[in-house]
């Protein structure tokens, strides 16, 4: 087997639970862009954002993967939907959702994942608290890009960006990070007693 691999030196939850190789690393990176085009399509209809799965899909692929990978994958995410694959929100797909009101989302989710990767090579996922703060600061990170975007793309006022880009997602958010909170920390711990038994 190749010892090629794109995963950092540091291991993230991915890498305990696969053995390190370029086409894991390939594998995996595709799979993550597939969980957040399914999530994607988990909707709550609000104009001009939805309320959607895709945050939660790429904090815990950015957190598995690791920086590089995560963001690899989010790339590959956009990429495809650009392309004409129909998994973008809603089914939709291709240059227009980029240049829209929720483009600035979709770009910043490759940011997120590589930030919460990041932490995620530190160890900040193997903890609730670590976590919940790495999830939260990943979910920031994407409207750090998504809002103004979103009011370049609208014309929108501050107070106008805030209202309909960010104060509706904010009690979304905050579940979704303590979800991905709890799955994590407990993923490392199911995969550490797996691994003492094999040994």
């Amino acid at each position: 087997m190749s010892s090629i691999t794109l995963a950092a030196s540091r291991p993230t939850l991915a890498d305990r639970l696969f053995a390190r190789s370029l086409t894991t690393d390939l594998v995996l990176i595709g799979a993550g862009a597939a969980l957040t085009g399914v999530l994607a399509q988990v909707v709550v209809p609000l104009h001009p954002v939805p309320i959607t799965g895709q945050t939660l899909a790429v904090i815990l692929v950015g957190s598995t993967l690791g920086a590089r990978r995560g963001a690899l994958s989010m790339v590959l995410y956009l990429a495809l939907g650009v392309a004409g694959l129909p998994w973008f929100s809603d089914a939709s797909s291709g240059r227009g959702v980029l240049a829209g009101p929720t483009g600035g989302y979709i770009v910043g989710f490759i940011a997120a994942a590589a930030l919460t990767g990041w932490l995620a090579q530190r160890t900040w996922d193997r903890r609730v608290l670590g976590a919940f703060v790495s999830m939260s600061a990943g979910t920031l990170v994407t409207f750090a890009v998504g809002l103004p975007w979103l009011a370049a793309s609208l014309g929108l006022t501050l107070e106008q960006t805030l209202a309909s880009g960010l104060y509706p997602f904010l009690m979304g958010g905050a579940i979704k990070a303590l979800l991905a909170a709890g799955i994590l920390p407990l993923a490392w711990k199911l995969s550490s007693r797996t691994t003492n038994k094999q040994v």
